[in-house]
């Protein structure tokens, strides 16, 4: 119990009261508190004392309960309030991660974040910043780690993981012990947003373990199954005696739990309505819900897993040979699951050419099952999904386990050619669509894919993943960007010639000083934004509008009946979302939040969409990242779960969402370090029952529940 709830303290409380609202954290006989409020809200609060931008504030109660209302001024950058710790109140070391509860009071969508500047004794800033999007009316914990920095005997060691043991950070580590200010804000929109903000806390108890003593070495630290060796954990593997007993165990669990009585062949609804039956997946309104239906003519709802494969735990082990404790000898059977790798699109390995990995999934598979793993693994994952009460096999899984055409699947396939010169992104630069070799390479890759498009078992094909789509004038902007040859380029000057009858009305428009239309193709600097609107935003919806086109055409040209479900948006503007709709069949969207129960289309577009993403994870199970939603623990994963789909049933747009992923990632991270805790399985083949209890549920009422008036 903290020390400020204790009834027996009511001096004390009150002076702890006072601290806290000079925005002091207290620490009694060294001893931490198990969680520090960092700002007390109460009616009597002087709002002026805090720092403010571009925000308006007051207090409201709700429930009892007094928060802070945040206002925001339209069209104005950073709206937000800072709060500036004392220099006896900056140490936050005992704790694991800092939060604050924020309710989203506007009629719009709003992106809320929290972002911690330290300096430490060299007077150097560190920031760290997360956030959270959150639906109109939605309340939710906008939580931020408190990452470590290095010790010095570590620095150089700790590389390739998106996240560290213990917190501690490379690159990215605060001086947890000197942090400056807690940020608080809304990004710059052209609307007013106001969310309501309580409990702001540090919480957690931070374990530093072995990672802090300069006199021991912390490795090896992962063991021969590829699991953490300083923790202990339920459903560790600690013999091969367990992975067998394992084999048993849910043989007799799976037995208990077959697939839902209600399900057809395909997973769809068959004590439901009888539609009309076809020889393809379709989409379909019925009571004013969107739905697939099936080869059967039975409604459809996609409940899903992405990356049903063997080899989700494959981790490069080049640099860093003495993080592993017990790697198979290079002449042993295990040694199949050596092997190299080039992609690192971020982090340690990023223009480091190839590097060695090794396949702990895979590994372990043939540790559990034996010689005959693969066959077994395959049938396997069918025997699962059906009795974790899911129907499909989702992006990225393994070919020969689909090809057995036991559960429903969607394929993916990619574009190619020419990306636009001046454009950028996470995953790299957006594809030239008026390129030829976009065309081409779009239609060669899905040539590849034809066979099994079209089958009865194929739901859908998507075409790329999270490109960059940035704002509504972002790619007109990046051809513009371009070298003169940028076939986007060329086709948006041919678009300005037509429109404009001479180089001088461009100029008079957009405030240029071009001396001709030669000219413009040979600058790459952009135009004033705000004059060149007009223009940017058409030329974006051209862009786009050729993007899907070219990509629905060649789903069509080799399976005319086979679902587009287009390109799974993790960054989108409704410039972009409307080009879709014109094009796909199903709008994909990878969708990493809480709940997607209010998720809205742009107005005027009825369409189906897809949710192609979405994870929770925790730290209680011997992994270093939670993933994108992090969560208390698997209790609590499995209950964000439940809460997430259910929202998803609910919402009429929706048909169906995809878990990210089937088995955990490797603890020491993949090619681009994520390393993250969001598996139904973890790297021995373990399943997470909570999670999986939590699934079962939703495959049993998931129908019913969406036909609810």
């Amino acid at each position: 119990m903290p020390l400020a709830a204790c009834p027996q303290n009511a001096a004390l409380n009150s002076c702890l009261r006072w601290l806290v609202s000079l925005g002091c954290f207290v620490c009694l006989s060294g001893v931490a508190l198990a969680e520090r409020p960092l700002l007390n809200i109460h009616d009597g609060i002087d709002l002026s004392t805090l720092q403010s931008q571009a925000v308006e504030l007051s207090i409201v109660s709700t429930s009892g309960q007094a928060a802070i209302r945040m206002e925001s001024t339209p069209n104005q950058d950073w709206p937000g309030i800072t709060l500036r710790l004392g220099k006896q109140s900056r140490d936050l070391s005992p704790f694991d991660y800092l939060a604050v509860d924020v309710r989203n009071t506007s009629d719009r969508e709003v992106a809320f974040a929290m972002r911690v500047d330290s300096v430490d004794g060299e007077q150097r800033t560190d920031t760290k910043t997360e956030q959270q999007t959150l639906a109109p009316g939605e309340l939710q914990t906008v939580r931020l780690s408190l990452d470590r920095k290095l010790p010095k005997h570590l620095e150089g060691r700790l590389i390739g993981m998106r996240s560290n043991p213990a917190g501690l950070s490379d690159k990215d580590g605060l001086a947890v012990d000197s942090i400056e200010q807690i940020i608080l804000f809304v990004f710059n929109q052209p609307y007013v947003q106001a969310v309501e903000i309580s409990n702001l806390r540090a919480t957690g108890s931070y374990e530093a373990g072995v990672w802090f003593d300069s006199n021991r070495d912390p490795f090896p630290m992962i063991d021969r199954f590829g699991q953490f060796m300083h923790a202990d954990w339920p459903g560790k593997t600690h013999s091969q005696a367990e992975l067998s007993e394992a084999v048993e165990r849910e043989r007799i669990d799976l037995a208990a739990h077959p697939k839902p009585g209600q399900w057809d062949e395909f997973g769809g609804y068959a004590a439901g309505p009888q539609l009309a039956t076809s020889q393809r997946f379709r989409v379909e309104k019925y009571q004013d819900r969107w739905w697939l239906v099936d080869p059967a003519g039975h409604l459809f709802w996609s409940h899903g897993i992405d990356c049903v494969n063997s080899s989700n735990a494959t981790t490069p082990i080049s640099d860093r040979e003495f993080y592993f404790a017990e790697l198979p000898p290079a002449d042993s059977p295990l040694a199949i699951f050596y092997g190299e790798a080039n992609w690192a699109p971020h982090g340690y390995y990023l223009d480091r050419g190839r590097y060695k990995v090794f396949n702990f999934t895979g590994a372990n598979l043939v540790r559990k099952y034996g010689e005959n793993w693969r066959t077994v693994v395959n049938q396997h994952c069918h025997a699962r999904l059906r009795s974790w009460g899911m129907n499909t096999i989702a992006n990225w899984s393994e070919a020969s386990v689909y090809q057995m055409k036991q559960t429903p699947y969607t394929l993916t396939s990619t574009t190619g050619g020419r990306p636009i010169e001046g454009s950028s992104g996470y995953w790299g630069r957006f594809p030239d669509p008026f390129d030829a070799g976009f065309s081409e390479a779009t239609q060669r890759q899905m040539a590849h894919l034809r066979d099994d498009a079209n089958t009865t078992w194929c739901v859908g094909v998507f075409v790329d993943n999270e490109l960059a789509w940035g704002d509504e004038t972002s790619l007109a902007v990046a051809a513009l960007q371009s070298p003169s040859d940028q076939p986007a380029k060329l086709a948006f000057v041919d678009d300005l010639k037509k429109k404009y009858d001479g180089i001088q009305l461009l100029n008079s428009k957009w405030g240029t000083e071009y001396k001709s239309w030669d000219a413009v193709l040979s600058e790459q600097t952009a135009p004033d934004a705000d004059r060149a609107r007009d223009d940017l935003r058409a030329f974006y919806t051209r862009l786009a509008d050729e993007y899907f086109r070219v990509c629905r055409d060649a789903v069509k040209a080799i399976s005319p009946d086979t679902l587009y479900l287009g390109c799974r948006f993790a960054w989108a503007n409704d410039r972009a979302v409307r080009s879709a709709a014109k094009y796909c069949d199903v709008i994909a969207f990878n969708r990493y939040e809480y709940s997607v129960a209010d998720y809205k289309l742009p107005d005027g577009i009825d369409k189906p969409a897809i949710i192609g993403e979405y994870h929770f994870g925790a730290l209680d199970r011997g992994l270093f990242h939670t993933g994108l939603k992090p969560t208390d623990n698997q209790r609590a994963r499995a209950s964000a779960y439940r809460d997430y789909v259910t929202g998803a049933l609910k919402n009429s747009i929706w048909v169906g969402a995809h878990w990210f992923q089937y088995g955990d990632q490797a603890a020491t991270g993949r090619g681009d370090g994520e390393n993250y805790q969001i598996g139904f399985v973890d790297v021995c083949d373990t399943p997470y029952q909570e999670t999986i209890e939590a699934a079962r549920q939703i495959g049993r009422t998931m129908y019913a529940l969406r036909l609810e008036p």
